[in-house]
């Protein structure tokens, strides 16, 4: 009997409500990005602190006290890194236009020397002028590269005010977590009250499970590519390392802006060995399989147990729908609905569960017209 209850649950019309609910959810949060996305940020502090401040409560602290406990140390933290950071920044801000141009240039001599070298190995290609046309395009970008890198600083400037709320709501987040579901559980009628709390435990579990790994493949992803990157000689590789970790985040897009940043680094530091470009191109590739058959079924794949069909195909819609914010989104987004969705499918479909609802129901009626009767 549960299990024909449970594929019922999970049937084709529940998860043809999960998908459409979540393409909407993604469409109206499109419309609220400068929430949505401090929002994110402080979903991801919230499990990142959830850890020390369950330690400072065992040690004696009330909540509130760990949660502002927590909070001020990572504010404290974070205020004295932008101490160090911002002299260095404002130093650097003056060369930064020169610094993508010249970047450019050294992909361009790289890319160049490849194709060149193809064309004089195939005569396919040389008969194309696959060079010269290649050479043509790359250059009318490299000329025009300060107007596209002006408009994303501007914009990323104009989203920083909203960045603000991130801390803010995640101390609310860690303060007064626990208010809301006890909140929301005196709120449900006594007969969905177990699986009420099974929907909580559920939705807190797969969130907290899919930003602690996604944290996890974030730390895993540095170090691995720090050390490649430090064995190959490249500068910076602990920053390299973090920047294409943090860009992996963008599923699809950003692992191609990592390999693409790394590929240029490599090209422009080292223009009279491209070995090392293409060294640094078959350490990204190894680390994108670790990613996938290592860290990845260790961190997030064990979390949301989605079909790989489901989340490739969820992934492009995200995209499509809400942009990049909609790629960071899509998949802990779908998770939630899917917990969701299934539980209310199983509520729906348990015939126990709803005639005890309508007994309930009757109960309480009953008992209002003996109180109007007396």
């Amino acid at each position: 009997m549960s299990v024909s209850r449970a594929s019922t649950a999970s049937g084709p019309v529940v998860w043809a409500g999960i998908l459409a609910t979540t393409c909407l959810l993604l469409f109206l949060l499109q419309k609220v990005l400068w929430l949505a996305v401090p929002f994110l940020f402080a979903l991801i502090l919230y499990y990142f602190l959830f850890a020390p401040m369950q330690w400072l409560m065992y040690r004696g602290l009330s909540r509130e006290q760990a949660a502002s406990a927590a909070i001020l140390a990572f504010l404290l933290v974070t205020a004295a890194y932008l101490a160090l950071l911002l002299p260095w920044m404002a130093s650097h801000l003056a060369g930064w236009q020169e610094s993508v141009v010249r970047y450019l240039h050294g992909g361009q001599a790289l890319l160049q020397r490849s194709l060149h070298g193809l064309e004089r190995a195939y005569g396919v290609l040389a008969d194309a002028r696959l060079a010269e046309i290649a050479d043509a395009k790359i250059a009318d970008f490299t000329d025009h590269a300060g107007q596209y890198v002006e408009p994303v600083l501007t914009s990323t400037l104009a989203w920083a005010p909203s960045l603000l709320l991130t801390p803010f709501v995640a101390f609310f987040l860690l303060r007064d977590g626990g208010r809301f579901q006890h909140m929301l559980g005196r709120a449900v009628p006594n007969a969905f009250f177990e699986k009420t709390l099974y929907l909580l435990h559920e939705m807190d579990r797969t969130t907290r499970a899919y930003f602690q790994g996604l944290l996890r493949l974030t730390f895993l992803d540095t170090v691995t590519l720090a050390l490649g990157l430090w064995l190959l000689g490249l500068p910076s590789p602990i920053a390299l390392g973090l920047v294409c970790a943090v860009l992996a985040w963008l599923p699809f897009i950003g692992s191609l802006l990592g390999g693409l940043l790394v590929v240029l680094v490599a090209a422009t530091d080292f223009p009279e060995a491209p070995q090392m470009a293409y060294a640094a191109v078959g350490l990204f590739l190894l680390v994108r399989l670790l990613d996938d058959f290592v860290y990845l079924p260790l961190t997030i794949g064990r979390s949301l147990h989605m079909h790989p069909l489901i989340t490739v195909l969820m992934i492009f819609v995200g995209g499509a729908v809400a942009g990049i914010p909609g790629l960071m989104l899509v998949m802990p987004l779908l998770g939630v609905v899917r917990v969701v969705g299934e539980t209310l499918g199983k509520i729906v479909t348990d015939a126990r569960l709803m005639a005890r609802f309508r007994h309930g129901r009757r109960l309480r009626r009953l008992r209002a017209d003996i109180d109007l009767q007396s």
